[in-house]
């Protein structure tokens, strides 16, 4: 089964023990912070590993094919405020208010 990992472990993350992990499954990089891999482990086994060599602090989004669709979910950390937000372009419609007469 092919995996994507996305992960952000901050300033004073645990890169070295992530990145041995990451070397003994012959993963590939595909950008900053970004890796894949095929193995015969578990969605369920891998986010246990990656949960004993990690942080709290760290993010982690994981990504691999279930029933036919990829689905993606954070196995460590959250979701946070895209830095590009605010940058686009977007038209708000603001709604007319009717005038009281007097």
């Amino acid at each position: 089964m092919r995996y994507w990992l996305s992960f952000d472990l901050g300033l004073r993350g645990n890169y070295e023990e992530l990145y041995e992990w990451l070397d003994n499954i012959e993963a590939v990089e595909c950008g900053e912070g970004t890796a894949s891999f095929v193995t015969s482990k578990t969605r369920d086994l891998i986010i246990k590993e990656l949960k004993k060599i990690l942080d709290k602090n760290a993010r982690v989004y994981i990504i691999s094919k279930y029933k036919n669709k990829y689905i993606g979910k954070f196995i460590l950390g959250k979701r946070k405020k895209a830095p590009w937000v605010g940058y686009g372009s977007r038209i708000v419609e603001e709604e007319e208010e009717e005038e009281e007469e007097p």
